[in-house]
């Protein structure tokens, strides 16, 4: 079966003003709206796109955090993908923990295409799908901005400094995409309610052994300083003299 595979996160919604806690052990969650990171929703929603034109028969969707991860799995199989893997686990997982349980789903589901977002609007850390592939030792393209899938082949367009690079992958290969890949559809209230009888597992972190991986510990999260109020000059020698005053020049 050609499938595909998607890893998508649960993080705080992106409308949503980010607060922190108030002994700064990290961000407030408690009555916070949450959804599917934004990357990984683009990555889905080309995953889909990729099958309906007929080019793979099957589209995975697989989570690693709590249990209340479901909810934004049940919305990753109400967009239109097949079936759902939640790796349940309350602890902050590592990138590089998180690449060797995709690797371990890897060889249990055979994927030919892994789709990822470039990075989670949590963390920021951006370096799962790069562990990732060279954990599998298969081709990867990062921050992709179009995908076409053809021939056994991708040919992959992303954004660099200079303009625009186009690369060929084989596949099996790993890509992270970049927001201007595509615009994710509107999830339907039937589509909600067919998600519902769809199959999603749960599996314990245990069952993949990825402890050895190096951890972090999260010491302190502050939020940032306020922004100065700004001040109104009459003239560039005042502007002048104003930034001389802060050092600035």
């Amino acid at each position: 079966m050609r499938r595909i595979m998607v890893g998508v996160k649960r993080v705080v919604d992106y409308n949503v003003r980010v607060r922190v806690k108030p002994d700064n052990s990290g961000v407030a969650t408690e009555g916070v709206k949450m959804s599917i990171n934004p990357f990984d929703e683009i990555a889905l929603e080309e995953a889909l796109r990729i099958k309906e034109r007929g080019l793979a028969d099957e589209v995975l969707v697989v989570s690693i955090g709590p249990g209340d991860a479901q909810q934004q799995l049940r919305t990753a199989l109400a967009m239109g993908a097949d079936r759902a893997v939640l790796v349940q686990t309350d602890a902050v997982v590592a990138p590089l923990s998180i690449a060797k349980i995709f690797h371990k789903l890897i060889d249990k589901e055979q994927p030919f295409l892994v789709l990822l977002g470039k990075q989670a609007i949590d963390d920021d850390n951006g370096q799962t799908a790069q562990m990732l592939a060279a954990i599998w030792d298969r081709p990867q393209a990062v921050s992709c901005s179009k995908v076409e899938i053809a021939d056994g082949k991708a040919t992959i367009t992303r954004e660099v400094d200079a303009g625009l690079e186009t690369l060929e992958l084989d596949l099996p290969a790993v890509l992270s995409v970049d927001l201007r890949l595509n615009e994710p559809r509107y999830v339907k209230l039937p589509d909600i309610m067919k998600a519902k009888k769809k199959p999603l597992d749960t599996l314990g972190l245990a069952d993949f052994a990825a402890a050895d991986a190096p951890a972090f510990t999260t010491v302190k999260v502050e939020p940032p300083p306020q922004r100065q109020k700004g001040i109104m000059v009459k003239d560039v020698a005042e502007l002048v003299d104003a930034l001389k005053k802060k050092g600035l020049v």
